[in-house]
C-alpha cells in the first residue's frame, strides 16, 4: 500500500511550511482586527524586534477577535496585547503602532 501524499496536498504543506514568521504576524495581527496596511507595517517592524515565540503569542491574538467588530482600534488591540504581560512585547507593539499610525 502506498502512503504517499498527493502533490497538491504536498505542495501546500511545504508551502506552509515555508511562510515567514512576518507573513504569519501580518495574517495575524489582520485576523485580530487591524487593518492590512496596519498589520504589514507593524510586522515589518515587530519581526526584527521580538522572538519566534513573542511573534506567535502576538500572531495568536488574530484567534481572539470579536466577530461583531469590524475592525480593530489601536487603543483595543494594545489592551490585547497588554493582556499578555510582556513587557517588550508591548512596548514594541507600542511603538511599531505610533511609527505605522504616522505614516
Amino acid at each position: 500500500m502506498n502512503r504517499a501524499l498527493p502533490p497538491a496536498a504536498a505542495l501546500v504543506l511545504l508551502l506552509s511550511a515555508c511562510a515567514t514568521p512576518e507573513a504569519r504576524l501580518r495574517t495575524g495581527l489582520n485576523n485580530a482586527g487591524l487593518s492590512k496596511a496596519m498589520s504589514a507595517c507593524m510586522a515589518e517592524r515587530m519581526v526584527d524586534r521580538l522572538s519566534l515565540l513573542q511573534l506567535r503569542r502576538l500572531a495568536a491574538l488574530g484567534s481572539l477577535k470579536d466577530k461583531r467588530v469590524a475592525d480593530l482600534s489601536l487603543a483595543q488591540f494594545l489592551h490585547k496585547v497588554r493582556a499578555l504581560k510582556d513587557p517588550e512585547i508591548l512596548a514594541v507593539s507600542t511603538s511599531s503602532a505610533a511609527v505605522c499610525a504616522l505614516r
